[in-house]
């Protein structure tokens, strides 16, 4: 009973990393946006470049993309998943960023998000993190709804 009761504290503790994550990219903090990341997290992003290490990168990687936000939007999150294992976890889900007007058509797509977090010293931290654009191997053309 104790095992089942601490894995729902974690994965609740982690689903609310996420929606902090979440809520602090609609804020364009960036502070608050990497408050949960580890210091030598491995960034893999949907654009250039594709790979980055550590905090500082990840730091670099969302300032360069605030000026093609709009001022005020949301982030939408489907299907989130939480699997506990010990000190590591994985949470995946698809997510899109809504309110955000015709001019910001590349942010206007579901995209698809894994992180892994481990526990350090008792709080959870994200380790590694991917988001990707499916595609469609026959067009090598990028997939922006949700049907993925």
């Amino acid at each position: 009973m104790t095992t089942t009761i601490a894995t729902t504290r974690d994965e609740a503790q982690i689903r609310q990393i996420v929606a902090d994550t979440t809520d602090a990219i609609c804020a364009k903090d960036l502070d608050r946006i990497l408050a949960h990341y580890a210091d030598d997290v491995i960034f893999f992003d949907v654009k250039p470049p594709f790979q980055s290490k550590g905090v500082d990168a990840v730091r670099r990687i969302w300032a360069e993309c605030f000026p093609y936000l709009a001022d005020s939007f949301e982030i939408e999150i489907q299907d989130l998943k939480v699997t506990v294992s010990g000190d590591l976890a994985i949470a995946h889900w698809i997510g899109c960023f809504t309110g955000m007007m015709a001019e910001y058509p590349a942010m206007q797509t579901w995209m698809r998000f894994t992180s892994v977090l481990q526990r350090n010293q008792g709080q959870w931290q994200i380790v590694h993190e991917h988001g990707s654009v499916p595609f469609n191997p026959e067009t090598s053309q990028a997939v922006f709804t949700k049907e993925i």
